[in-house]
């Protein structure tokens, strides 16, 4: 079996966009990026509805159904866009659980299968199975080390 090699991580920015890439070497020496970006934010409030209105009248967010959708190109490839969520939920939604937090943040990933086999392996606890959408990509739910929901997203494929 190959000797492991040490985790490289390399940061980059991309106008507003912070993109942080961490590439993780595992035991077989085979490089996977884990984390590629912050796919959104997800917050609780007493009136989600009143809250995107706030939020479009004052700050100018472009609001929908979901929130706002901030965009963004790629760094390595500028013609390759991408966004962030910003999307307030229900103060009584179950969608954070079975963190206690009021927020939820959901982080953009290149291979969610093997990132999920990897995690599993290193005992970190995965909450469901990988769902796809076909018009937005795979996800799936872990818990931090101090119990906090996260959402894991690998975008669907441009065809």
């Amino acid at each position: 079996m190959p000797k492991p090699l040490p985790s490289r991580s390399g940061l980059s920015f991309c106008g507003m966009h912070l993109e942080k890439s961490i590439i993780i070497v595992s035991k077989y020496s085979i490089k996977m990026k884990r984390v590629t970006g912050i796919g959104g934010i997800f917050f609780k409030c007493q009136d989600p509805e009143k809250m995107k209105q706030w939020y479009k009248t004052h700050l100018g967010f472009d609001t929908s159904q979901y929130g706002a959708k901030f965009e963004w190109q790629q760094a390595a490839d500028a013609t390759e866009k991408g966004y962030t969520l910003w999307s307030p939920f229900p103060d009584k939604t179950k969608y954070f659980d079975p963190s206690s937090k009021d927020f939820m943040i959901n982080y953009r990933v290149e291979n969610l299968e093997a990132l999920v086999a990897a995690l599993k392996e290193e005992g970190v606890t995965v909450l469901d199975e990988i769902e796809t959408f076909d018009e937005y990509g795979k996800f799936v739910h872990i818990l931090d080390v101090e119990g906090n929901k996260i959402e894991l997203w690998e975008p669907a494929a441009k065809s």
